[in-house]
């Protein structure tokens, strides 16, 4: 039921955003400047890190400096093949929080929605939703419309429920396949 409803916020992603980006040269000039291309939804699973992502585990990490909604940078993490970033251990979040750093930790999106309902949290990629680090009182979807989470929110750098059409930059991740290829 969770990947059903993971795969229909996906297509209502794609249908409702009218552009995506891919990086160019990410992490390389750390300017980020990002350029339209053609899409393909298909998350094909690389047998290493492309340049400018950072390898944690059996994962690829690269941030996004450029502010856009949830939407358009879920839907930005899809044209590299990836989805913004799922966290399921302290040490992934440690790692995130190092590729924020040299940005001034700016509030972050991740891939963390509610969009189906009030108390239940999903993952973009569809991966389970265990580990959390929020901030004292959050998820708390102030004024009835707060269904995607930043981070580095408050001094404590935590994280916090806001609305979807906020502008920040992201955090993208994408899958590194067992075999060599």
């Amino acid at each position: 039921m969770k990947l059903l409803l993971v795969s229909v916020l996906l297509c209502a992603v794609m249908v409702l955003t009218p552009a995506a980006f891919l990086t160019d040269k990410v992490g390389s000039s750390g300017a980020g400047d990002l350029i339209p291309t053609g899409i393909s939804y298909q998350v094909r699973m690389l047998s290493r890190c492309p340049r400018g992502w950072t390898r944690f585990r059996r994962r690829c990490f690269v941030y996004i400096p450029r502010a856009m909604s949830w939407a358009h940078a879920e839907r930005n993490c899809l044209s590299m093949g990836a989805h913004l970033a799922s966290v399921h251990r302290s040490s992934e979040y440690r790692l995130i929080q190092k590729l924020t750093r040299p940005h001034g930790f700016r509030t972050t999106w991740i891939g963390g929605t509610n969009a189906s309902g009030k108390h239940v949290w999903l993952w973009s990629d569809g991966s389970r939703f265990h580990y959390t680090h929020w901030c004292p009182g959050e998820p708390n979807n102030g004024l009835g419309n707060q269904h995607c989470l930043q981070i580095n929110y408050s001094g404590s750098k935590c994280w916090d429920d806001v609305q979807c059409d906020s502008h920040r930059p992201s955090i993208c991740a994408r899958k590194i396949s067992r075999h060599r290829g």
